[in-house]
């Protein structure tokens, strides 16, 4: 059993990110301290019967949830955990998925939101377990009061809430044995990456939320997986560091000269490195010049699930190339 975590600290940051991108936001930045990948705690204590091993209890962030019978009608408002529970074999479970639950491309989406939760919209859908991110609006409790289980499960802040979130996922669905194969190969593709990427140069580098820009330091989810490839974020020295999505000048990165550059602002905000070299005296940076501007997939850099291992060996690629530059 987990202890209980707190919904992430950046949802202000998020939103106002995204808006300036011109976009909902599908998940918020949190803040932590980087922690390396280590076996997930298990997430469930379950009571089985003969047949799926229902009921069970998950831990989640709103309390102990108890599942009587395997659920068939899921509602997920959450992109991540749609990507999840797809990866772990519960999608022909999943009814409805939010707004911003692009990926997989079945995912049966709608316009619901996880952002500006319509508790009878949701409720419409008769699902049998909803889950959750963000407890906008007391959504769980509202829907409680329908009889309508919740499961809150917010934003990782370190790998391990990760594989816990999945594995909590695969409890409450009955599917607890693909969610733990599923963190098993995780665990696994990450370390590989992260063993073979070089680590002698110490190669800087500048994580792009939005043009403003607002940028990610390394105790952020999102700085861990950065940290795995032994680079030094720019950020970490950066006015506001401390509240982990620090708003820097154009002129801070510009002195910074970082030897890459990752932009998670691609999709929602035509970043590029053309876009880049236009900014005042950023053309002459060595990423710009050396061509070590990394576009992102804004989802995959933003999200917490199965895709962590797409964003790392991405990221591995960059350090490679550049190592070997």
């Amino acid at each position: 059993m987990r202890p209980v975590r707190t919904a992430f600290a950046g949802a202000l940051l998020g939103t106002l990110v995204l808006a300036a991108c011109g976009q909902t936001a599908p998940t918020a930045p949190s803040s932590t301290a980087p922690s390396t990948a280590s076996t997930a705690s298990a997430p469930a204590s379950a009571s089985p019967d003969a047949a799926a091993g229902f009921p069970v209890t998950v831990e989640a962030a709103n309390g102990r949830i108890t599942l009587a019978k395997r659920p068939e009608r899921i509602v997920s408002l959450s992109a991540a955990h749609t990507e999840t529970l797809f990866a772990i074999g519960a999608g022909p479970q999943v009814v409805a998925v939010d707004d911003q639950s692009n990926f997989p491309q079945q995912a049966p989406r709608t316009d619901l939101s996880g952002f500006k939760p319509n508790v009878e919209a949701i409720a419409a859908q008769k699902p049998d377990l909803v889950i959750i991110s963000n407890d906008i609006n007391k959504v769980a409790s509202e829907l409680g009061k329908l009889n309508v289980p919740v499961l809150l499960e917010p934003a990782a802040t370190k790998l391990d809430e990760a594989y816990d979130e999945i594995a909590d996922l695969g409890a409450a669905t009955g599917n607890q044995a693909k969610a733990d194969e599923l963190v098993t190969t995780m665990k696994g593709a990450l370390d590989k990456l992260a063993a073979s990427a070089p680590k002698d140069r110490k190669l800087t580098y500048y994580h792009e939320l939005d043009q403003t820009p607002y940028a990610a330091t390394s105790s952020t989810f999102i700085g861990q997986i950065y940290a795995m490839f032994g680079l030094v974020n720019i950020a970490d020295k950066a006015p506001g560091a401390a509240g982990g999505y620090p708003k820097l000048s154009k002129e801070f990165v510009a002195q910074a000269d970082p030897d890459l550059i990752f932009l998670a602002d691609v999709k929602c905000c035509g970043q590029n490195k053309e876009a880049l070299a236009k900014r005042p005296g950023w053309k002459n940076l060595k990423a710009v010049k050396n061509d070590q501007v990394v576009p992102l997939d804004d989802d995959v850099a933003s999200r917490w699930g199965p895709r962590i291992v797409d964003l790392a060996r991405t990221i591995g690629d960059a350090v490679s190339k550049a190592a070997g530059s």
